[in-house]
């Protein structure tokens, strides 16, 4: 379909969102039509999202930004099985505790992007735990099971690439996709819920939730997926070099968050702005087409714009200020990302190696030891070439800390305690 009527489905067609949708025409009527509740599951296998899913959260957003009512759905029924689609291997079984804890946590983020509330178009905080932990099994199996054609889930993809490799798949994990299917009708049945979106790995899923609407009497239920990104030289979004890009505060600092963007790959700036941000189309378009040095302006503008919708303007602003500081004007920039060693330890010296390890800024002492002979590490923005360099409280600079840097990007500075 080459034109929606409908803001919603018209702005993500135009930003890149979408993937494919199994009634286009239909959906877009429905939004022009009504107000329109959708969601979106999150499972809750790690105390954070992190940058990968942060695709989803834009749609959510969108949607309660052109008048409709988005639910964000937790796992915490779901995330006892773990989703099988497309992994080699069953995943590790997490205790309701950990489910709980991890919940928690990812709630955090969704405040920074949808507004909650009992109003027609506000958000809803939903946990499928509310129904799928009491249901009785020999029941589910006579009402909802009975739907389930072993034969067609055999042929969906995210089981079929399983089962050829001859990789396990157990009962377990099997019955995912019908809780899945199970929970877009019971927010159907709650909520009036009529759209399920994911990311394209879910589209077997969705389907099969659709499907089972229709044999659950539910009005007709409609499936809109995004694309599964990559940067463009193939490297999985959300991941970086010291692992993944947290959204929670407290697992990766608003500074770092905006590194990672501002890192970002000439080829990706336009995409990632018409994602991530909510500038204007026109002004996106005016940023990718910049070349040479001028593109780095359009990255730190990505970076400050993405950051300010997680961390708040503030924080990305102070971000950007401390990444001018550091590599503009060469200073020590007080807000760097910082850890504290004991004094006693300072004044007795510390191995270069094992502060870098302790920084975070090497995985091993003999990964610090290839960037010193790299030429990579620098105290004080001095290079190091002595990788058995015993840093004291010598090191300290007027500022009272000590400045750890690998390579041009990364710096870390220690402050005694």
């Amino acid at each position: 379909m080459s034109a929606f009527k409908s803001d919603f489905l018209r702005i993500l067609s135009e930003r890149g969102f979408i993937h494919q949708s199994s009634d286009e025409t239909g959906l877009d009527d429905l939004f022009r039509n009504e107000i329109v509740t959708a969601y979106i599951g999150f499972d809750p296998t790690a105390p954070s999202l992190h940058a990968g899913g942060l695709i989803q959260i834009m749609m959510l957003h969108w949607m309660q930004k052109t008048g409709h009512r988005p639910i964000a759905l937790m796992g915490g029924g779901t995330g006892m099985v773990g989703d099988p689609s497309f992994k080699d291997e069953a995943r590790k079984l997490l205790t309701p505790e950990l489910i709980d804890e991890n919940i928690a946590g990812i709630k955090s983020v969704f405040s920074n992007y949808l507004d909650f509330g009992d109003g027609p178009q506000d958000a809803v905080m939903a946990n499928n735990a509310d129904w799928l932990m009491g249901i009785n099994y020999v029941e589910f199996l006579r009402d909802v099971g009975r739907h389930f054609s072993v034969n067609r889930m055999l042929a969906f993809d995210s089981v079929k690439t399983r089962l050829d490799r001859e990789q396990s798949l157990s009962f377990l994990e099997f019955n995912y996709m019908i809780l899945q299917a199970y929970d877009f009708v019971e927010l159907n049945k709650r909520y009036g819920c009529r759209l399920q979106m994911g990311g394209s790995d879910q589209w077997g899923n969705i389907i099969n939730g659709i499907d089972l609407g229709h044999r659950m009497d539910c009005p007709q239920l409609y499936a809109l997926t995004s694309p599964l990104l990559t940067t463009s030289s193939g490297a999985k979004m959300g991941k970086s070099a010291n692992g993944a890009v947290w959204l929670n505060a407290d697992m990766l600092g608003a500074y770092d968050f905006w590194q990672y963007w501002r890192n970002s790959e000439d080829a990706d700036v336009g995409r990632f702005l018409k994602l991530y941000t909510t500038m204007p189309l026109d002004e996106i378009a005016r940023l990718e087409a910049l070349g040479g040095a001028e593109i780095n302006e359009a990255k730190k503008i990505l970076a400050t714009e993405v950051t300010a919708m997680l961390h708040g303007r503030a924080a990305a602003e102070q971000a950007s200020e401390t990444a001018r500081k550091t590599f503009e004007e060469g200073q020590t920039a007080t807000d760097l990302p910082t850890i504290s060693v004991s004094a006693s330890d300072l004044d007795a010296g510390i191995g270069l190696l094992a502060l870098f390890v302790q920084a975070g800024l090497a995985s091993s002492n003999g990964e610090a030891r290839r960037h010193v002979k790299g030429g990579a590490i620098k105290l004080n923005d001095v290079p190091v070439t002595d990788d058995k360099t015993l840093v004291d409280a010598g090191y300290l600079n007027d500022d009272g800390v000590i400045k750890l840097s690998l390579g041009k990007k990364k710096h870390v500075l220690v402050r005694p305690q």
